[in-house]
């Protein structure tokens, strides 16, 4: 008989870090502390008037009520057709869309399609922290390439080939990043990609979440669309949750080749069944409709970029970096480790991440919830007035 009563592999799951984080800051605000969370990672305002307003009117048609594809609406893959090949400059087919709950079940999804027991996924870090649970969840084995700080935090393809073994079965790569921000240029990509079509059985899972969230007039390219080859092994995820501020109505979406779009659909046919047909409406509004107000969103995502950028920089031993995408900085903290604060040495990211929530009550992620330690994930997807107040608290702590 078995010694415990929960599965091995379940068992051996890690709660996602950063609603960890964010979890234990609401509670403390619960309870009257005045804490600022930078730790979870979705907008803070409201989703687009429009996008709400189409999934009212689909809440009144009852042919929403029913089942509909396990794949998708037909419209709502179409959209998507069409939004890949404005925004990532790739050719599809509706055939080769799932649309999932959310892009954590297309992540998901992608490994368990492409994954046999003992495969290595090769995942440059710092990395989202759901990436390792779901290679595991898939019999998968992750391989850590890490760029620091000193890198931008962006991997070579030096740093991969070294890491290539012939049990190598992925590749995976998320532009703009979470947690850092990074922006593969479109050389880079180019390099990367020209890398993994000389490795024929290679797969690439290209993570695009963010790829609408970006400044200073750069572009997020995608691997597909600058090395046209690896196409046919390569899976493509995405989602309106981060560009319409839309996280709470779990609409994501895999691309991939044929086959193994349709091993993922099958799968998802026993998973999940459709996704909500009125998020499904939704997002066909989000993706086909009226982007002003999505670039509102991003001025006030890029102004608070700088501001958080320029006011961290102020405390001693901290390096941030100025992120291109995404809505998160993510300070080099080394500098302020192997010292005493509060009467305590702080040896670990993840001790300063506790020490700074307990003295200045601010709430934020410690590197080890995405590689090695030695840094910090913050989130700018809040009000400029609490960016402002919870690095202030951070600068008379650190003075």
């Amino acid at each position: 008989m078995s010694d415990s009563r929960i599965s091995k592999r379940i068992s051996a799951i890690a709660e996602s870090a950063t609603l960890k984080v964010d979890s234990k800051a609401k509670a403390l605000i619960a309870n009257g502390r005045p804490v600022i969370s930078y730790a979870a990672g979705e907008p803070d305002f409201p989703t687009p008037a429009h996008i709400v307003e189409a999934a009212a009117i689909a809440v009144r048609d009852a042919k929403n009520h029913r089942y509909t594809p396990a794949a998708g609406l037909p419209e709502m893959k179409e959209a998507i057709v069409q939004k890949t090949l404005r925004d990532s400059g790739t050719k599809i087919t509706p055939s080769q869309v799932i649309v999932t709950n959310g892009g954590k079940q297309a992540v998901y999804q992608a490994f368990q399609v492409i994954l046999n027991d003992g495969d290595e996924v090769l995942v440059p870090a710092p990395y989202w922290t759901t990436y390792p649970e779901a290679i595991k969840l898939a019999g998968g084995k992750q391989v850590d390439v890490f760029a620091g700080s000193d890198q931008g935090y962006k991997v070579t393809v030096e740093q991969l080939e070294a890491a290539y073994t012939p049990r190598t079965k992925a590749l995976l790569i998320c532009s703009p990043s979470n947690p850092t921000g990074a922006v593969f240029s479109k050389q880079e990509l180019t390099d990367i990609g020209n890398w993994a079509a000389t490795k024929p059985n290679l797969w690439v899972i290209s993570d695009e979440i963010y790829q609408n969230v970006v400044y200073d007039g750069i572009r997020a390219y995608s691997i597909t669309e600058l090395v046209p080859e690896i196409q046919d092994r390569t899976i493509m995820v995405n989602g309106v949750a981060k560009s319409y501020a839309m996280t709470g109505w779990r609409l994501g979406w895999m691309i991939a080749p044929d086959d193994a779009a349709k091993a993922a659909g099958n799968l998802q046919s026993h998973l999940t069944s459709n996704v909500s047909n009125i998020s499904q409406r939704a997002a066909i509004a989000a993706i086909t409709g009226d982007q002003e107000p999505i670039e509102q969103m991003l001025a006030a995502f890029d102004r608070r970029r700088k501001l958080a950028v320029a006011e961290l920089n102020k405390i001693p031993g901290m390096m941030t970096p100025n992120p291109e995408g995404a809505f998160y900085v993510y300070p080099d903290v080394s500098g302020l480790l192997g010292k005493t604060w509060a009467g305590k040495q702080i040896t670990s990211s993840l001790e300063l991440a506790d020490m700074i929530l307990e003295q200045a009550e601010v709430a934020l992620v410690p590197g080890e919830a995405f590689g090695p330690s030695g840094y910090l994930r913050m989130s700018y997807a809040l009000s400029d007035d609490q960016l402002l107040e919870g690095i202030h608290r951070m600068q008379k702590l650190f003075s």
